[in-house]
Order: structure tokens, then C-alpha cells, then sequence
């Protein structure tokens, strides 16, 4: 995507230091700050602390890890710290798990005087995999949108309402939910999109600062604006990403998803999720009793992160001194409420035979 003018993945690495760069963007969409992810610590904090965030951007970045972690000790014991060390640093994002599973998988048969150089190349394939993959998903995501568009009258724009951020900074590049968009403005579409808030790390001002870079027309709305509206026929689609889907198309993203559903269902909205087939969890069939949910710090309720007056980025506190919070990062859509989803290999209802249909060679995974 498109900072500025210049061209940046998420991620990339840098060939001259051997070390892997990221954006942080836990100062987005304030500054635009570039940091180098050094020790299989730096990783670790980068992925818990959500410099990086995204489902699959979080496996991108855990398989540079383990390239990491092979430079110093490529031995099998270190192999399973370093893949124990990592997949503890977000429980519910399912990329994680599947980037280190790779990892490990591809590693263990070789001998250990070529598991640095293997996990390299591995971690490089892996990103790129993640580049064209959400190409495909966009591609996919834009027939959707053009069988709308061809509905309306005199050229209206087609209303997308967004959650969380499902954009590039996601992933790698392209990104699940934001990849039809992107493709649909390029091609000359009319699109306006409805990015909610996000609350509480207000992820819908990272949606929106990418968006405006690109030059898509978008509205930040409050998360609790949807349903309004919706009831005043002002939304024609909604697209989310999700960090874990179940193989019964049970679909798990950021915390509020469920409400956007369930708004969408009542007031006939088609509601679809974007993902790669890396983000489905063919071990669950229930996900709302299945899948882990992460509990994030109290601070990201108790405080807010924006500009102060004085032009800092600075953070204030909005809760009364001792207040009880609680923070569940996210929340699981039943496939019920899920029109479909839009995948790499195309589009499918969200129900085991819909993603069997499209992915056969996981029939016989035990779920």
C-alpha cells in the first residue's frame, strides 16, 4: 500500500543489517515510526504489545522470529522454547499457532547447520504467501461489491461498514476486509466506508488513516453508529476480518463484531468476513465455547491515546480512580449471523460443508 507515495509492507527485511523492520503501530495514526525487531524478546514484545497486530501479520512476524532464534541455537530444545515463547504472546489468533506449526514442521527434519538459513527463506515465504493471498481474497471480496454497485441508481456509492482494522497494516500487504475495497477504489468504483471506532484501542483510526493515505472516501464513526445506520438503509455491506474462524464458520474478531452481526441480520444487511485459510482453526467446531479469548490490559479501557493540545502524543485516563474494568479483546459471531465468507479460493457459506467445498484436503482434520 501507499504511504505518502512511497510503497510499504507491514513488515520487511532488511538485507543490509539482517534484521527485520516493522511499522509500530502503536503510534498510529499519530506518527509513522519504523523500528527494528531485533532479539526473539523484541519479537515477543512487538506481538504482545500489538507494534504489530493482525492475525496474519502476527504469523508473519513470529516465523522472522524463529528465523531469529535459529541464528544463535538452531537445536530442537530451542526450536520448542522459541515456539512456546511466541505462541504464548496472543492465545487467540489462530495465524500465530499456524506460522510456528510451520516452522517447526519444515525445521525439524533438517539437520541444524541448515535451519537458520531454511527458517529465513521459510519466514520470507510466508510473508509473501500472506501479499497474494489477500490479493486473491480482495479479488473475490470485489465481485460482491460490483453486483451491488451494478443495482444502483446513478451511479450512488456502494456503503461499506468496516470493524477493527482489517487493513494492510493487518497483514502484510492488501489486507482481509479492507482488499476488495482497495481493488474496488482502484478500479473507479464509487465506495464510501463506514469505519467504526473500535473501542477500546480505537483501531478504526489505523482503517482510517489507511484509507485516507489511499484516498478512499470513508466516515470515523462511534461503534454504537452502525446499527442507525442500517435501520436507515445508509449501509449496503459489511465486511470484517476475524482472528480465528471455526470449521463450522463460527467466527471470532475483535470485541463488538457480534453486535455488527447482529444489527446486520436484523435489519437485512449482508454481513461478510474476509480471510485467509491460515485464520481457520479446523480443530473447532464451537467457537463460542472453544476458543480462547484474551483478557488485555485494564489501561486499554481506563485510557485513551491521542494528541494533546500541546501537539503530543500522549494518553489520558477516562474512568473514575478504582474502577473495576474488564477488557475480553474479542468476541465470536455464531455462522448463523455470517452471510459468507470471502476466502483465497473464493466465496462459501460459513458452515463445515461451505469451507470443505472449498478446502477438501481438510476433511479428515479431527474437529
Amino acid at each position: 500500500m501507499i504511504v505518502d507515495g512511497k510503497h510499504f509492507r507491514s513488515l520487511w527485511w532488511n538485507e543490509t543489517r539482517g534484521v527485520l523492520e516493522i511499522i509500530d503501530q502503536t503510534w498510529l495514526p499519530y506518527d509513522f515510526r519504523t523500528i527494528q525487531v531485533v532479539t526473539l524478546q523484541d519479537f515477543a514484545d512487538a506481538i504482545r504489545e500489538m507494534k504489530v497486530r493482525g492475525a496474519p501479520l502476527i504469523g508473519a512476524t513470529a516465523a522472522y522470529g524463529v528465523a531469529r532464534a535459529m541464528e544463535s541455537d538452531p537445536s530442537d530444545a530451542n526450536l520448542e522454547r522459541t515456539w512456546n515463547f511466541l505462541e504464548a504472546t496472543r492465545p487467540t489468533a489462530i495465524n500465530l499457532k499456524w506460522a510456528l506449526n510451520r516452522c517447526r514442521d519444515a525445521l525439524l527434519p533438517l539437520p541444524e547447520s541448515d535451519r537458520a538459513a531454511s527458517a529465513l527463506r521459510l519466514a520470507h515465504l510466508i510473508a509473501d504467501e500472506d501479499v497474494q493471498i489477500n490479493k486473491k481474497v480482495g479479488q473475490h471480496g470485489l465481485e460482491i461489491i460490483l453486483k451491488i454497485a451494478q443495482r444502483k441508481n446513478n451511479g450512488d456509492p456502494v456503503r461499506i461498514l468496516t470493524h477493527c482494522n482489517a487493513g494492510w497494516l493487518a497483514t502484510v500487504d492488501w489486507g482481509t476486509a479492507t482488499s476488495p475495497i482497495y481493488q474496488a477504489h482502484d478500479m473507479g468504483l464509487n465506495l464510501h466506508v463506514w469505519v467504526d471506532e473500535t473501542r477500546p484501542r480505537n483501531q478504526g483510526a489505523i482503517t482510517a488513516w489507511e484509507l485516507g493515505k489511499h484516498g478512499v472516501p470513508h466516515t470515523y464513526i462511534v461503534d454504537n453508529a452502525g446499527g442507525h445506520l442500517m435501520q436507515h438503509g445508509m449501509v449496503d455491506l459489511v465486511i470484517t476480518g476475524t482472528d480465528r474462524t471455526t470449521r463450522c464458520g463460527d467466527v471470532c474478531n475483535k470485541i463488538g463484531t457480534y453486535l455488527k452481526a447482529l444489527a446486520a441480520k436484523d435489519n437485512d444487511v449482508p454481513f461478510y468476513v474476509a480471510l485467509p485459510s491460515s485464520t481457520i482453526d479446523w480443530t473447532v467446531r464451537n467457537g463460542l465455547m472453544e476458543i480462547p479469548i484474551e483478557e488485555r490490559s485494564d489501561a486499554e479501557i481506563s485510557n485513551i491515546q491521542g494528541i494533546s493540545a500541546a501537539g503530543k502524543v500522549d494518553a489520558v485516563t477516562v474512568t473514575p480512580e478504582g474502577t473495576p474494568v474488564g477488557n475480553p479483546a474479542f468476541d465470536v459471531t455464531p455462522s448463523r449471523l455470517v452471510t459468507g465468507l470471502i476466502t483465497e479460493r473464493g466465496l462459501c457459506d460459513a458452515s463445515e460443508t461451505g469451507l470443505l467445498s472449498l478446502f477438501p484436503e481438510f476433511s479428515d482434520t479431527v474437529g
